[in-house]
């Protein structure tokens, strides 16, 4: 009975420490990026070049990749956004690649459970749309694989693969004007703030566009918030678009006042630059 117990003792410890958790050659990663008010977010592993020929080598040209090592990678969408003529829905995709020597096809695939590239598991059927991209050379030497982001405004970004000399640009696309303009519609109907007002100005006057609408959401701001810099700031830079350049130097010069009052130093070069510009524009 003793002997059956202490084997029972060896074997349930021997299971207990069976598992042992070890680097892995291909590091996990999870990279968030804001674009707009919307978030890209991606899972992906990260194998290195450790002196081999990648692409038409450890990755074979013609053939799916997974755009990384180990299981799929996942990208997530928190809005529609759109690839070319391509629309995608806000969820989460495998993405895939198919390498050649001068082009890819990059894949976003709706089936998310396959490990890896799903070998004969893989199925096109499932492909929400394929994108043909330009391979492009880069310049450094990238040791592991890379994903990150690029380009970044309001309303796209570019995603970058980018391993050893190889790099592809995806170019991503997103309606945040239409999601702003809501955001504002809701803000401004609830007994608005003066920052609710100076966000709506700043967000049309980081646009370009509706310079009027701008300079009327920025005056109220002014009006439920009183004397603040960066209040002032936004509104030069409307009037400067709408052609108003003494008032632009006016507002400039207040921010100018205000920002030292709180040791912005930044924002008093900027206004004091901007002075400086303006004045140059109402002398020729």
């Amino acid at each position: 009975m003793r002997i059956s117990l202490a084997l029972c003792f060896f074997w349930s410890v021997g299971i207990t420490h069976a598992q042992i958790v070890h680097p892995k050659a291909s590091p996990f990663q999870e990279i968030s990026q804001d674009v707009g008010l919307s978030k890209v977010h991606i899972k992906y592993s990260r194998p290195a070049v450790k002196g081999r020929e990648i692409f038409g080598n450890v990755v074979p040209y013609g053939r799916i990749w997974r755009v990384g090592a180990n299981e799929s990678t996942k990208i997530s969408l928190t809005h529609p956004m759109e690839i070319g003529d391509h629309k995608i829905p806000a969820g989460t995709y495998a993405l895939y690649a198919f390498p050649e020597a001068s082009a890819w096809e990059i894949v976003f695939h709706k089936d998310t459970t396959l490990w890896g590239d799903g070998r004969d598991a893989y199925s096109p059927d499932n492909d929400l749309f394929r994108y043909t991209v330009i391979s492009e050379s880069w310049p450094g030497a990238q040791e592991n694989f890379l994903i990150t982001f690029d380009q970044i405004t309001h309303n796209s970004l570019q995603m970058l693969l980018i391993w050893d000399h190889t790099c592809i640009r995806i170019p991503m696309q997103v309606d945040t004007a239409s999601l702003m303009e809501a955001s504002i519609e809701e803000a401004l109907s609830k007994e608005p703030s003066a920052q609710s007002y100076y966000e709506a100005a700043r967000y049309l006057q980081e646009e370009g566009r509706e310079y009027d609408r701008a300079l009327n959401y920025i005056d109220k701001s002014l009006e439920y918030g009183g004397d603040t810099y960066y209040f002032y700031r936004v509104r030069s830079l409307i009037l400067a678009e709408l052609g108003s350049y003494p008032e632009a130097i006016e507002a400039a010069r207040r921010s100018e006042f205000l920002a030292a009052k709180e040791g912005k130093d930044e924002f008093v070069r900027m206004n004091r630059q901007n002075i400086e510009k303006w004045t140059k524009l109402i002398k020729e």
